[in-house]
């Protein structure tokens, strides 16, 4: 037998690419501080912590609005299943943190679904899952957008959210009528 028979059987790793954006980074630089050149490796029981405060979270925002804690990510394996997920849980007790079209208040949390747009106050963030096996770490590979992520996904774009963090403009008026788009359109 060769050496490459011999060899122990190669896990692929369970990778979360986010793509942070807000409109004043070209000017006040809040993302200086995360790492978007490389992969970074997490072990499976820790929490990706995000927010400001630099001796508990890995992942700083320089932003004086954003939480100590804003939010973590915890990866865990679903009971009786081999699949890997992350839970994405609001550590802010100020700001909702909307994830897609779920609104998560101080301490809710969900699971984060495999692509997802996740935003709080200005901030926008595409965080899109590549599924591994190993169960001893995962990756964060973090991207830096130029242009809004919710206007390049052809979405609606959230107005500044209020003190109390709900913005009406974030929920479809029942009042509203539908509007018929021909199916050639582009958003």
């Amino acid at each position: 037998m060769t050496s490459f028979e011999e060899a122990e059987t190669e896990e692929t790793v369970t990778c979360l690419h986010m793509t942070f954006y807000h409109p004043c980074q070209e000017n006040k630089m809040m993302f200086r501080c995360l790492n978007f050149c490389k992969r970074e490796q997490v072990r499976a029981g820790e929490m990706a912590k995000f927010g400001r405060d630099s001796n508990v979270c890995h992942y700083n925002f320089m932003d004086a609005r954003v939480s100590r804690i804003q939010f973590s990510l915890q990866l865990y394996r679903k009971l009786n299943s081999t699949e890997l997920c992350f839970e994405i849980k609001n550590m802010s007790k100020k700001t909702k943190l909307i994830v897609d079209q779920t609104e998560l208040g101080y301490l809710n949390k969900i699971d984060l679904p495999w692509k997802c747009i996740i935003c709080f106050g200005d901030y926008q963030i595409l965080a899109e899952t590549q599924e591994g096996e190993s169960v001893d770490y995962f990756e964060t590979h973090l991207h830096l957008a130029q242009v809004p992520i919710l206007q390049e996904r052809c979405l609606p774009s959230l107005q500044p959210v209020p003190e109390n963090g709900i913005s009406s403009s974030m929920f479809p008026s029942h009042s509203k009528r539908p509007i018929e788009i021909d199916e050639n359109e582009s958003c």
